[in-house]
């Protein structure tokens, strides 16, 4: 079993027996999916831009949710689900792809409708600007605006659970920061699913060298590639680029996913324990053996459906813990009146 960064940090790490088909899948995945991936990450902006096509252009299986594409305010994104009624609780998930791919309708928009048909919720997935034709802080300015939109809207910051994978987790944080800093109220929840944290030292967490060769997907030799798209003139060490830097007081109740297979265990590990050191509700889950962003791969690792589970356990109970808290203040506030 990897150990914890922080002894003071309670990891729940997942017995796991991967079947025949998942390892087979794990193998097919070194040998084409890495490769494939590293030429992306590498490739032009024009070889990008064809990519970011083809990605948006695949068909998502739908789970009996209707998914549709639209503009809210000026958010454009795809919703899962009737979001009309602004009542009910709703899941705003951020998107990974290294910062330069779309949502991809076989994982991403996959892996949201599951929950929302577990939850009988609906979800926006925002359609961020993508580097390398929109830089910093582009995605994260559109994530700010979608969740403006969904306040303006009605819907209630305490029936709002957040999500984001990947490059998508560092723009999870990177909005709790916006959030706090205008003086809006943060979502019930969060989940951040291999969180990317550390932009600004490609070599610096352990797990980002030890990792390099084990992992079946994430080459980190491309990472220098991905900073020069997204980053470009900033200071990669600001911490709405580099979560693992900031101040993590007051954030909300947050659940961790991360592999033991992924150069970026790390980013995920260190940015957990130092949420669990500013005293905020932290659950982390270390998976073995599965990709990076393994929650999105239902199907091709069938495992991964405790893993929604869990989520979606996560997201009633802080939804409901913080829906009745806020009811319970209203009640007070009416009887002072």
């Amino acid at each position: 079993m990897p150990s914890s960064p922080s002894p003071e940090l309670s990891i729940k790490y997942k017995h796991l027996q991967l079947s025949l088909r998942s390892r087979i899948t794990l193998f097919f995945m070194r040998v084409v999916g890495k490769p494939l991936l590293s030429r992306m990450m590498r490739g032009s902006i024009r070889k990008i831009s064809n990519f970011q096509v083809l990605t948006a252009s695949m068909e998502a299986p739908k789970h009996g949710i209707n998914i549709d594409y639209q503009i809210l305010g000026r958010s454009p994104g795809h919703t899962l689900g009737d979001i009309s009624r602004t009542d009910q609780p709703i899941i705003l998930w951020l998107h990974g792809g290294a910062f330069i791919m779309p949502a991809a309708p076989n994982a991403h928009l996959d892996t949201a409708a599951r929950l929302c048909k577990k939850l009988g919720i609906p979800a926006f997935v925002p359609d961020y600007r993508l580097a390398p034709m929109h830089r910093f802080p582009a995605a994260l300015d559109d994530c700010e605006e979608a969740y403006m939109e969904l306040l303006s809207r009605g819907f209630a910051p305490e029936r709002i659970a957040l999500i984001g994978d990947s490059a998508g987790g560092n723009l999870l944080f990177g909005l709790l920061q916006r959030l706090r800093k205008r003086g809006v109220e943060a979502p019930a929840c969060g989940i951040p699913v291999s969180p990317v944290t550390e932009l600004s030292r490609i070599h610096g967490l352990p797990s980002r060298g030890r990792l390099r060769k084990g992992d079946v997907l994430l080459p980190i030799s491309a990472f220098s590639s991905l900073g020069e798209a997204y980053i470009g003139e900033h200071d990669a060490s600001d911490p709405e680029m580099s979560p693992l830097y900031m101040d993590c007081q007051g954030l909300p109740p947050l659940q961790f996913f991360v592999s033991d297979n992924e150069v970026l265990m790390d980013d995920g590990l260190y940015m957990a324990r130092r949420c669990h050191e500013a005293s905020v509700d932290t659950e982390c889950h270390l998976w073995p053996s599965l990709p990076h962003a393994f929650p999105l791969f239902y199907n091709m690792f069938p495992e991964v459906a405790d893993a929604h589970d869990e989520m979606a356990d996560f997201i009633s109970r802080h939804i409901a813990t913080k829906t009745e808290a806020a009811s319970d203040t209203e009640a007070d506030a009416a009887s002072v009146a």
